[in-house]
């Protein structure tokens, strides 16, 4: 029977429904903030076709194109579970840019600076963790994938959203993860743990990466565990040119989402262009026979 009213029973149910159809931890967050949006959003009124475009064109106007179509998605979810598909709703076309904008793009300098201000500032941790996650490309979710084990094999097996993929893990990387373990008396399993040997929390290493960005002079706005992820697609694309298996390394499911990591300012462009040195300067020194 099709469901009309949206309530918090009905979202307690969904976020179950969404883990027995084993979606990742942090799809599962995302999904059901974005329903719990939506819920506020429609005050006690029913769920209608009209209502969903309603908060479409008010998301479209308070965040960027690419949030909206998260958050369409997750509604699309939400819908396909209470049986509404006449609610399913069309995202957003979003034209693929040319080029990443110079102040979201994080250069490797900025990145050195990031390791080198963490290490000065006694937060060994926070180095090794950045340097993981930028050496290897994995997601900071997956950051429990990185134990002593995997350190020794320097392999790691990671279950990145529902889907088994096998990362390798440079030579000097792994001297360091055991270095580290080794120091903090790790024998075993997760070396990124807190204190009392937990796992990490996700804020946290965003609330750190911002701090450690002020001191180090980067613009705080591109720091953050993601785009050490595109720092890591963008070097690997500019070596290898191999879009497919940079996508199997990323655990990306399709290629246009890897196409995304791998786009670069347009600083880099200009300086191919000018090494073409396809302009005649002594243009004007040429005899023309007309």
């Amino acid at each position: 029977m099709e469901k009309r009213i949206i309530d918090e029973k009905l979202l307690l149910n969904y976020e179950q429904w969404l883990h027995e159809n084993e979606r990742s931890r942090g799809t599962t967050k995302r999904y059901c903030a974005f329903a719990h949006q939506f819920l506020h959003f429609l005050e006690g009124r029913s769920v209608c076709k009209e209502e969903v475009v309603r908060w479409k064109e008010q998301l479209r106007e308070r965040v960027s194109p690419s949030t909206v179509n998260v958050a369409l998605a997750a509604l699309n979810s939400l819908f396909r579970y209470m049986g509404r598909n006449d609610c399913i709703i069309k995202f957003l076309k979003v034209k693929r840019q040319m080029f990443c904008p110079e102040e979201k793009e994080l250069t490797r300098e900025e990145y050195q600076k990031l390791v080198l201000t963490a290490e000065s500032n006694g937060n060994e941790r926070l180095a090794l963790l950045i340097q993981t996650v930028c050496a290897t490309g994995i997601r900071v979710s997956e950051l429990e994938n990185i134990t002593v084990e995997a350190a020794r094999k320097k392999t790691a097996l990671v279950d990145g959203k529902g889907k088994l993929r096998r990362i390798f893990l440079p030579t000097k990387l792994c001297r360091l993860l055991l270095e580290y373990a080794g120091k903090k008396n790790i024998q075993r399993g997760m070396i990124f743990v807190t204190r009392t040997g937990g796992k990490l929390d996700r804020s946290n290493i965003w609330r750190d990466m911002k701090k450690t960005a002020s001191l180090a002079g980067v613009d705080t706005e591109k720091v953050f565990p993601h785009n050490l992820r595109h720092l890591f697609a963008r070097s690997f694309y500019s070596q290898e040119k191999d879009l497919l298996r940079l996508a199997d390394i990323l655990g990306h499911s399709s290629i246009n989402t890897t196409r995304i990591y791998t786009v670069e300012s347009g600083e880099n462009h200009v300086r191919q262009i000018e090494k073409m040195d396809l302009i005649i300067n002594d243009y004007n020194r040429i005899h023309l026979l007309i």
